[in-house]
This record gives C-alpha cells, structure tokens and sequence, in this order.
C-alpha cells in the first residue's frame, strides 16, 4: 500500500527514554479470555474491540502519539472459518462505533497491512476511516491487519526491485532508511517499545524491522482486561530501560576512558 507521510520526526527515535513516542501492542490473549469464562472466542475478540477503544484513549492521556497495534496477522487465515470471520468483522465494528469520536479528537487512523484477501465492503471502510481521520495530527493510531512483518519486508523488497527494474533507482541506492520507506509503516517513527500481554514473549511476526532498536515488555494480563493502568505500568518499566543504540553506556564510557 501507499505509505503516507505522517510526521517531519518520521524514523527518529523519541528524544527521551522515559516518553515513548511510538508504542506497539500485540494484542493477545482474546480466546484465552473467552475460554476461562466459558464463552465463545468470538465474543473474546469483541471484548479485545473494548479494549483497544480504552487502550487509545490512555495512550492519548499518558502522551504517546504513535499507537500501532496487531489486530489480524496473515497467519490467522488458518483459524476456524467463523473465527476468521469474526475476525474480519472487527474493524467494522470498530470503525462504527468509534470513528465519529477519532475524528472529533485527531486521531489519524491508518490500517497497515495487504489488502489481498479482504472483502470489498471492508476495504471501503478502511478507506474510508483514513480518508475521514487524514487532516487529523494529534495522535496517530495504525491498526496491522493482515500483516505480517516478514510479509511487509518482502513487500518492500519488490517495490525497490520493481524501482530498479523500471530504471528509477540503482541496487546500489538501498540503503536502511530507503529500505524501511517501502514497508507499510512508512512515515511512522520506529515503535519505542513494544508491548505484549498474555504473558506470551514473542513478538510473533509484528513489526520485524521496525524493532531493531525497541525495548519490550511482557505483561501477564489478558488482552480483553486490558486498560489505562496496564499501560501506565509497561511505560513506568520503559522509563527505566537504558536505551544505548548500539553506544556504551555513561559508566562504560567513563570506565573505559
């Protein structure tokens, strides 16, 4: 998909550890919330949907800009048909009950993902959530669905080669920073921090390249319960990472001198 430019700071990293700028979420954990309550997975994905509504509006408050979050990966088309479905019902759900607020409040909302596969009513409302959201710069919301991280680099690697092929760009040319203006997230800074809950500790295919540099945190909750607290908490432990690039840090700086 187009990338569309989001911000001037675009591919800088925020300028203080203890203020992510970005922050990614893998949200995990809906079906388990459903079985320990002896409910449908589907309606665990649906109370995942309240969630996110919460988690946005707390990241709003607690000064992130950048939320990307993983709603649907390209290796969810093997669950069950009517999960899958429920699945792909989610945005639309979404989008209705809440777009009228993101506008409102300048979010700018972008999905994130290949369009192959979705129906066409669904496409039209994806379009249709950027295109009301585009002028908005408070906040910006990205939603992975369908994507997949090594998806999206090989994506991005097509786009160049088709660059170099049509005569538009030199192999010679790519470089990190040109590479990462072909991936889906184009335009958005790369995620400070990535947060996963359900007590799972992977990232599970999400945001591969994009987090070279971010500190992660597992959190044991559930992602239905989750809320503004639970985000609170896993920026609370990001504030208190040493984040070095690559560098030594102050002390190893001085030892070594």
């Amino acid at each position: 998909m187009a990338a569309e430019k989001q911000s001037p700071t675009a591919g800088a990293p925020a300028e203080e550890a203890g203020s992510p700028l970005h922050v990614a979420i893998v949200m995990d954990g809906n079906g388990r919330w459903a079985k320990k309550r002896g409910l449908p997975r589907t309606l665990g994905h649906r109370a995942g949907v309240d969630a996110l509504k919460r988690t946005v509006s707390a990241a709003a408050e607690l000064n992130v800009r950048w939320l990307t979050v993983f709603g649907f990966s390209t290796e969810n088309w093997s669950r069950p048909a009517a999960e899958v479905a429920e699945l792909m019902a989610l945005p639309k759900r979404y989008f209705e009950t809440d777009i009228a607020r993101l506008e409102r409040e300048g979010v700018r909302v972008r999905v994130i993902g290949r369009r192959e596969g979705l129906s066409a009513e669904l496409v039209r409302i994806i379009e249709d959530a950027q295109a009301r959201t585009a002028h908005n710069d408070r906040f910006f919301l990205n939603i992975a669905f369908n994507y997949g991280g090594q998806a999206d680099i090989v994506d991005a690697a097509r786009r160049f080669a088709a660059e170099v092929a049509s005569g538009r760009a030199r192999p010679e040319d790519l470089t990190e920073q040109l590479f990462a203006s072909h991936l889906a997230t184009a335009g958005s800074p790369p995620p400070d921090v990535i947060i996963r809950p359900s007590g799972e500790q992977r990232l599970s295919n999400f945001l591969l390249w994009e987090a070279a540099y971010a500190e992660l945190v597992y959190q044991d909750v559930l992602w239905p319960d989750y809320g503004h607290e639970h985000l609170k908490a896993a920026l609370e432990a990001f504030a208190g990472r040493d984040r070095r690039y690559g560098a030594l840090a102050a002390d190893d700086v001085l030892a070594a001198g």
